[in-house]
């Protein structure tokens, strides 16, 4: 069994206020340079079109580990990455490339865990009340709404 065939389909589209000023005020920033509380804005190609598509991105490092956890669900930049396997991650004039590979949902409690705790006021919304103290079994019913990407970063590109 794939992960994707472990996860139950999610997805909370974003606001019109989200999409149009909260996520261009973040993109906007981190390219930039300021990058506000771990944000990136992530570059991944199309799955369709192989165009290169963009979203501002919370990149989380947990237990010398560097990951992507898509609070929406299956969001179109989720659905880009399984089918890329790479991307970019951009802050200021920096990009890197990296690599993702997605996670098990069993194996991504912990990670939900710090996540939560360091963007529940921002993204706790879409978890339905867990939170980073929830019970492993609150966690685990959560962990197969919200895909979760382990990233390695590559090289620097311009």
């Amino acid at each position: 069994m794939t992960v994707t065939e472990t996860r139950t389909p999610h997805y909370v589209p974003p606001s019109w206020f989200t999409r149009s000023v909260f996520n261009r005020f973040v993109a906007w920033s981190t390219r930039r340079g300021l990058s506000l509380w771990g944000s990136r804005v992530l570059e991944v190609r199309g799955r369709k079109t192989g165009e290169w598509r963009s979203v501002p991105v919370n990149l989380l490092t947990h237990d010398d580990s560097t990951y992507l956890v898509a609070p929406r669900g299956e969001t179109q930049w989720v659905r880009n990455l399984r089918v890329a396997g790479e991307g970019r991650l951009r802050v200021g004039r920096r990009r890197s490339t990296f690599s993702a590979r997605e996670i098990d949902p069993s194996e991504a409690l912990e990670v939900l865990r710090a996540y939560l705790k360091r963007w529940k006021w921002e993204v706790g919304q879409f978890f339905d009340g867990v939170g980073p103290d929830a019970s492993e079994a609150e966690l685990a019913a959560a962990a197969v709404r919200h895909p979760v990407f382990a990233v390695t970063i590559g090289r620097a590109v311009s």
